[in-house]
């Protein structure tokens, strides 16, 4: 009575932010797909794994599965999830496994003890999933977003994976649906046929990594040790004939405008040198040196996304930063909160976790005598402690 795990790798994860799909970033130190596939590969009942892929991922992929020894040669998946699933089902097809388990790639908290249950109720029912009933409150959103009613929650549960299934039913549910597009997951397929799925109370610890800061609770699930790093930054820039500057990514109208091989945003380029700094990664022009004319004009926001992207592919997350543009005008005051907005999205941050705010030399220096604008920034990461 084999069992099959067919885990769904193929998707972008652009949501989870960083340079790499949210299955290959590192979390504590080893790719999400890893730990993933280490939870079935330690599973007794398990016999084999497929694992599909998106395009290109194959380097990606085989650093992952170094020494997994149940994985089968991945397959390429499709454009959508339903299409990779049914191109998994196809390519364990000839092995002709009992059960298979279809789960997500960023869930890698699968427990043991979910996955037998999910293995059981599949060979008695033929198909059931790993879920989690609600416990919050619901309300449904009505006009211009205020609550319009509460939700009644009993009897609802939340569908996580794995989904278990007897392995003929799901894929001939899979080839029978292949053109329908409101398919959310696989258990919908059994349910759209009447097939009953049984419901399995998963564990909160399944958790699936979608936002950035889902890697900072992952690694806290991990236990690893978190460090706290600060940055400092600062630069300056001389006014030119103009009329705005660009102030922590907004347009502030002004009699001159700041000069710059980019858009000359100080304060972004405080706050990005900040949290460059607190990684030990050297500074804005080590990244995008001024010499190489691509980021002639740039915006100031690739800089700092850049950065912040570095802090989540260490698996780490931005705790505070804290900008002070120095200057006699413009006027800061009417423009802080617009800033604050622009730079924890940019961050995908917390508005809560940024701080704006301006002050004068009081007439003094070059910033008194309106010869041009500083900023300086401090930045506060955590990172996972590596000893």
């Amino acid at each position: 009575m084999s069992v099959a795990v067919l885990i769904v790798a193929a998707g972008k994860g652009l949501r989870a932010g960083g340079e790499l799909p949210k299955q290959y970033q590192l979390l504590g130190g080893e790719p999400v797909l890893r730990r993933t596939l280490r939870a079935f590969e330690e599973h007794a009942e398990v016999d084999r794994i497929q694992v599909v892929i998106g395009e290109g991922a194959d380097e990606l992929y085989a650093r992952s599965a170094t020494g997994i020894t149940k994985a089968l040669p991945p397959v390429p998946g499709g454009a959508e999830r339903q299409v990779s699933v049914r191109l998994g089902l196809q390519a364990l097809a000839s092995s002709e496994p009992e059960i298979v388990l279809i789960h997500d790639a960023a869930r890698p908290f699968v427990s043991a003890a979910t996955i037998s249950r999910c293995v059981a109720e599949a060979r008695k029912n033929g198909a059931a999933l790993a879920a989690l009933p609600l416990s919050d409150t619901l309300k449904r959103e009505g006009a211009k977003g205020l609550a319009e009613e509460t939700v009644p929650r009993a009897g609802l549960w939340r569908a996580q994976t794995p989904q278990a299934f007897r392995f003929e039913l799901i894929r001939e549910l899979h080839e029978r649906f292949a053109d329908r597009d409101d398919m959310t997951d696989d258990a919908s397929l059994a349910e759209a046929a009447g097939h009953g799925v049984a419901l399995v109370e998963d564990e909160t610890t399944n958790l699936k990594i979608t936002r950035p800061e889902d890697f900072a609770l992952a690694e806290k699930l991990l236990g690893a040790p978190m460090e706290t790093r600060t940055g400092s930054g600062f630069d300056v820039h001389a006014f030119e004939e103009g009329d705005h500057v660009t102030l922590c990514g907004v347009m502030v109208p002004h009699t001159h405008k700041l000069k710059g091989h980019s858009d000359a945003d100080v304060g972004m380029h405080a706050l990005t040198d900040a949290i460059y700094g607190a990684l030990c990664e050297g500074d804005i022009g080590q990244h995008f040196p001024p010499s190489d004319e691509q980021w002639r004009g740039a915006p100031s926001d690739v800089f700092l996304r850049h950065a912040a992207d570095l802090v989540k592919k260490r698996c780490g997350r931005i705790v505070h930063c804290d900008v002070t543009i120095i200057c006699e005008a413009p006027k800061v005051g009417p423009h802080r909160e617009t800033m604050r907005g622009v730079l924890a999205e940019i961050m995908g941050t917390d508005l809560s976790r940024v701080s704006v705010k301006a002050t004068t030399t009081e007439a003094l220096g070059f910033t008194g005598r309106r010869e041009g604008i500083a900023a300086q920034a401090i930045a506060t990461i955590k990172l996972p402690s590596h000893g």
